[in-house]
């Protein structure tokens, strides 16, 4: 059931042409824009990963092979984990997973978090069960990743502008990401029946383990309008 990363960027190319809901830019260009948002703010290879694929669920849903369930756009944070398990830990799925919570979140303690007249916002916000109360808001800010989730969130939506200055392309996106799923495969413990292999380090040990962008300038007009 999983997907490989050559599975991943041909869905962003069949499907990633859609547009991103009622805004002007596709899907691609708003996962695009997303990432190059946390990558701007220096975030984790991780979270820029998380950041890039936060939607992957509405193309899974959109491929034309994709078997229509009633109601499963609404729940694309959800639908895609089980797509990107063998991929990716906890620090990619998790953001990803919480993102739609963190919006929730977002509007109880910034209560003109979007505004009102976002009716696309209002609209998603109302699918996903409303702005969280005071009990609820507590219980997901204690929730491990939530802090990351809440940043992935702040650049989602940002990240349907017009005009602004294009971000890298997305085979720079995946590369990144295919080091973080390098990293990740590197740490997990042989599967049962699997052939032994040695422990790996700590990544700080590796030589060259740290993750660095590759030799594309990142987006200048990602910190802008901020």
């Amino acid at each position: 059931m999983g997907l490989t990363l050559d599975q991943i960027a041909n869905l962003f190319h069949l499907t990633g042409n859609l547009p991103y809901g009622d805004t002007a830019v596709t899907q691609a260009e708003h996962a695009r824009q997303t990432a190059a948002l946390a990558l701007a703010e220096n975030a984790a290879p991780s979270l820029v990963t998380a950041a890039l694929l936060h939607d992957l669920g509405h193309l899974i849903i959109q491929h034309p092979d994709a078997v229509r369930i009633e109601g499963a756009d609404y729940k694309h944070q959800y639908f895609v984990l089980p797509f990107l398990r063998d991929l990716f830990g906890p620090d990619v799925l998790e953001p990803i997973r919480l993102h739609v919570e963190a919006h929730r979140y977002l509007c109880f303690v910034e209560p003109d978090y979007l505004g009102p007249s976002n009716s696309a916002a209002r609209r998603a916000l109302d699918l996903a069960g409303g702005i969280f109360d005071a009990t609820q808001a507590s219980e997901f800010s204690a929730i491990p990743w939530a802090p990351e989730a809440i940043r992935l969130r702040r650049w989602d939506d940002q990240a349907s502008r017009i005009g602004v200055e294009p971000p890298p392309p997305l085979s720079y996106f995946m590369e990144i990401a295919a080091q973080v799923s390098q990293q990740h495969q590197a740490m997990r413990p042989p599967r049962l029946g699997a052939s032994p292999r040695a422990t790996p380090r700590h990544p700080a040990a590796w030589p060259g383990a740290l993750i660095r962008p590759p030799a594309v300038s990142p987006w200048p007009g990602a910190a802008k309008d901020r």
